[in-house]
């Protein structure tokens, strides 16, 4: 598979109109960082209708790599030999692809994050769909998004609430996923070992 992008025709949502859009099937993030930019902003999965402005998130099947990450972003589950020394993940949509290498760059485990995440919805009370954004601070704090009444809220976590989660997965084995393996690690994914 090339970088090169290949066109593909979408219809606006708003006033119907048809029109080219420029999708990419693979990313080499360490031999383009241009391309990780643009996956990072979200450019990358966003068109705009030249008839009425509307701008619109499209997700296609893509595989991004770093030489350490490969994430393959396709809504249905895929089955791959995964080279080794690589960790290999499978995403659902152009958010998670995002959120995984916001993760990955932070050097963090993403089963703890998902912990973490569940931890937080807890003390949260209430059924948010938490994404990962960054660390901050002297502390390292995690940042979390949340969409909540149509606006993004921000929250953090302290570090120590994801110390406590990478604990939980090094005495529970069966959460980290097998060496070469190409797994979805999610909210659904973390939440079959909690039940």
């Amino acid at each position: 598979m090339t970088q090169d992008p290949a066109g593909t025709t979408v219809k606006c949502s708003a006033c119907g109109a048809s029109y080219g859009f420029e999708v990419r099937s693979r990313i080499d993030a360490a031999r383009s960082p241009e391309l990780k930019t643009a996956v990072l902003d979200g450019s990358l999965f966003i068109s705009e209708c030249p008839m009425c402005g509307k701008r619109e998130l499209r997700n296609y099947p893509l595989v991004y790599s770093d030489g350490k990450l490969l994430i393959c972003l396709s809504d249905i589950m895929l089955k791959a030999q995964v080279p080794e020394g690589l960790t290999a993940r499978q995403v659902r949509d152009a958010g998670s692809l995002i959120e995984k290498i916001k993760i990955f760059d932070a050097s963090l485990d993403d089963v703890a994050i998902e912990l973490c995440k569940f931890v937080t919805r807890q003390e949260m009370e209430r059924d948010a769909d938490l994404r990962f954004l960054a660390l901050d601070g002297p502390d390292h704090d995690l940042v979390f998004t949340y969409p909540a009444d149509g606006r993004m809220e921000m929250l953090s976590t302290g570090f120590n609430v994801y110390e406590d989660c990478c604990a939980i997965v090094r005495r529970n084995p069966e959460l980290t996923p097998p060496a070469g393996s190409l797994e979805r690690v999610d909210r659904e994914w973390i939440e079959q070992y909690l039940k």
